[in-house]
């Protein structure tokens, strides 16, 4: 019960800190961006991407050491629906982590570099697009977790 409870801590924290830095990119992602903007952002989306890596490793763990065991969640289609929002999710984060990725690289060689105010937009607008699927994991997890679909 112990193992149980605590790995529902880590996987809540590491979601915590995934929502908090999405939406720290959302913020920073604006038209007047400054170019110790676009360096911020560049470790806003590292540590985004390491907090999706542990949102997805303490969820396996709860999947195979978790209390209500691997068995309840495979015949569970609300926990299918929930990893393929996390995989849409996943995927919607590509764009901006390769505009971002490429702005690290140009403000390497140009310190005074920022991206134009359209990048930043289409940029900004994946972002977003996470932002609100994302809203469907947790519909996902109370459905989930509450045995709902199961036959």
């Amino acid at each position: 019960m112990l193992i149980d409870a605590l790995l529902a801590f880590l996987h809540y924290t590491a979601i915590f800190i995934l929502v908090t830095l999405m939406a720290a990119e959302a913020v920073v992602l604006r038209p007047d961006m400054t170019p110790a903007a676009v360096r911020r952002l560049s470790l806003y989306d590292l540590f985004y991407f390491l907090s999706a890596m542990a949102v997805l490793a303490t969820g396996l763990l709860r999947l195979y050491l978790g209390a209500k065991g691997v068995e309840f969640y495979i015949r569970n289609p609300w926990f299918h629906a929930k990893v393929t929002v996390f995989v849409l999710i996943a995927l919607c984060s590509l764009p901006p982590t390769l505009a971002i990725a490429k702005w690290r690289k140009q403000a390497r060689k140009l310190p005074e570099f920022v991206p134009t105010p359209a990048e930043i937009k289409k940029t900004r607008r994946w972002v977003m697009i996470e932002a609100h699927v994302f809203i469907l994991l947790p519909l996902c997890a109370v459905m989930m977790a509450r045995g709902i679909g199961l036959r």
